[in-house]
């Protein structure tokens, strides 16, 4: 029968050092997580970050290959100082990045999580066309990164979420590529469960995400004969979370490719009501965002894990308890991820498990509950490169949010 390698990605954790390497069309992908460990300054926390990457990328061969990366600070005054030091630091080799107004969970001043990719069997040409917008290409792909996307005009948290998609979607096309072509996104809102006027302020990003949204069909250049016959909408992965301050910032990864054989399958979760299938009583313009993105070429998958949380069907579970809503939260993403829905959605064969996530994002509500959240999250997880911060989830009752980037391989076994 056909089922996923478990041996996918290749993890090593040793030293302080936290990363995730995969081999796919012979290419090789290095993902991240720098927390400092050393420093008391700014200047100091930085750079022992940055010295982290770029021993990572040394040992793998991959030396200037960072394309993305965000910046978690503690202090939004850090961001300008971290952004010069960034500058000095990578030259013209400047990933795509963005920074983060969440802060980190373990005290330290900023983490850094990153990706990048490296010179395998196959060539891969890196085009940073600024600090905000990086392309690399292989094999006939090209993976879009665009970051840091700010809002232009406007007051309101609708007008502004939609100057900062109409931005990005300006973004990209500078890389020659439509706005369609978006497979994942991250959308940071201050004061996210906050009020302005009668509504909640998520709930007005949602608005304006469904406005900018209504007209765009997605991927349908990639996606398989069964996606077409189904009868909802096609969206992008994304992350909707909360950060510091009041204002909204955004990034995003597109595809852009001619080739035939990459297939893109949006997931639904069953164990979960699709986000834009949520009751009025949650948002009256429902979330547009897909469970997950899953990207197949032949024998190898990358999934994409939208921000995931205790919730099932669409009901919030295990109210006031962070632990039982992270292992309830590690459930769902199992479930988004197996073999049974990835059959469920025409890749048989390319399910993975919980050790197939190759990089992990870990939101928490109260920094008091942060280290039974990481224990419980060590515990199902195992070692992963993972960024923990502090952010609110869309929903007050909320205490945690996963995502993550998952891979897999198919096999025969007798």
């Amino acid at each position: 029968m056909l089922t996923a390698a478990g041996s996918l990605p290749r993890k090593v954790a040793r030293d302080g050092i936290g990363y995730s390497v995969v081999e796919l069309s012979d290419v090789r992908h290095v993902l991240a997580a720098a927390v400092p460990h050393a420093g008391g300054t700014l200047e100091e926390q930085t750079h022992d970050a940055l010295r982290t990457i770029e021993a990572v990328v040394a040992e793998e061969s991959a030396r200037n290959s960072i394309v993305h990366q965000a910046v978690f600070v503690a202090d939004p005054a850090y961001i300008e100082p971290c952004r010069r030091m960034i500058h000095e630091f990578y030259g013209p080799d400047l990933p795509a990045t963005s920074y983060v107004r969440q802060r980190p969970c373990g005290g330290k001043m900023l983490a850094i999580e990153a990706m990048g990719v490296g010179q395998g069997q196959g060539d891969v040409r890196i085009q940073r066309l600024s600090e905000q917008l990086v392309i690399a290409s292989h094999n006939g792909i090209s993976w879009v990164h665009c970051a840091n996307v700010v809002p232009q005009t406007g007051t309101s948290v609708y007008d502004r979420s939609a100057s900062a998609l109409h931005a990005m979607h300006a973004l990209i096309q500078k890389a020659d590529v439509r706005f369609e072509q978006v497979i994942r996104t991250w959308l940071y809102l201050g004061d996210i469960v906050g009020m302005e006027g009668e509504r909640q302020r998520y709930q007005e990003l949602n608005r304006a995400r469904t406005d900018v949204f209504k007209d765009i069909e997605f991927l349908t250049d990639h996606l398989p004969p069964v996606a077409e016959e189904r009868p909802y909408r096609i969206y992008p992965a994304s992350t909707g979370i909360g950060a510091d301050g009041s204002d909204i910032m955004m990034s995003c990864i597109a595809l852009a490719t001619d080739r035939k054989d990459i297939v893109a399958v949006p997931l639904e979760n069953p164990r979960q009501t699709a986000a834009y299938d949520y009751a009025s009583s949650y948002s009256p313009k429902s979330p547009k965002f897909s469970r997950a993105m899953a990207l197949s070429c032949g024998a190898h998958a990358t999934i994409f894990v939208s921000g995931t949380a205790s919730i099932t069907h669409s009901e919030t579970r295990h109210i006031g308890d962070a632990v039982r809503q992270t292992l309830e939260t590690l459930d769902n993403i199992e479930a988004l991820i197996g073999e049974d829905n990835l059959t469920r959605h025409g890749l048989p064969g390319l399910g993975a498990v919980l050790g197939n996530l190759g990089l992990v994002r870990v939101y928490v509500k109260r920094q008091e509950d942060y280290e039974g959240i990481r224990a419980a999250c060590q515990q199902r997880l195992g070692e992963v490169p993972t960024v923990y911060a502090i952010a609110d989830v869309c929903r007050p009752e909320l205490l945690v949010e996963i995502e993550g980037i998952a891979f897999s391989k198919l096999r025969s076994l007798p």
